[in-house]
């Protein structure tokens, strides 16, 4: 598939990411300087932040790639317990302001795909 000019970055096979399920973690270089970010599904939908807390901007997984609670509805902050919405990025509870930094996302043939965008970039190798 060519996605050339689309600013489309290939990010992990669709089966790499289950409901409520482990995310796939990737970097990106957001405002110059190299971010994680996290992908994960939601109600069948891809979805993916900048791994930072709206609260403090500290990593969130609580384990490695681990950002659902037991039920796998919200997505938690380890640090200061942040709740968020998996499908908006939405503060939901805690000490959270506002929202998660969201990714725009595109899954396509079994591929899934962040959007790169001005101020969003891949790192460069």
């Amino acid at each position: 598939m060519d996605t050339s000019g689309e600013d489309l970055q290939t990010l992990c096979r669709s089966g790499d990411l289950a409901d409520g399920g482990r995310a796939v973690p990737f970097d990106v270089v957001y405002a110059g300087q190299t971010c994680r970010a996290f992908a994960v599904r939601y109600r069948g939908q891809v979805h993916a932040y900048l791994n930072r807390c709206t609260h403090v901007a500290m990593e969130m997984d609580w384990q490695p790639d681990r950002f659902f609670d037991d039920t796998g509805q919200w997505l938690l902050c380890s640090t200061h317990g942040a709740v968020y919405r998996p499908d908006t990025g939405d503060c939901a509870g805690g000490p959270c302001r506002g929202k998660l930094f969201g990714i725009e996302t595109l899954e396509r043939d079994g591929i899934v795909f962040w959007r790169s965008q001005y101020h969003l970039k891949p790192v460069e190798f």
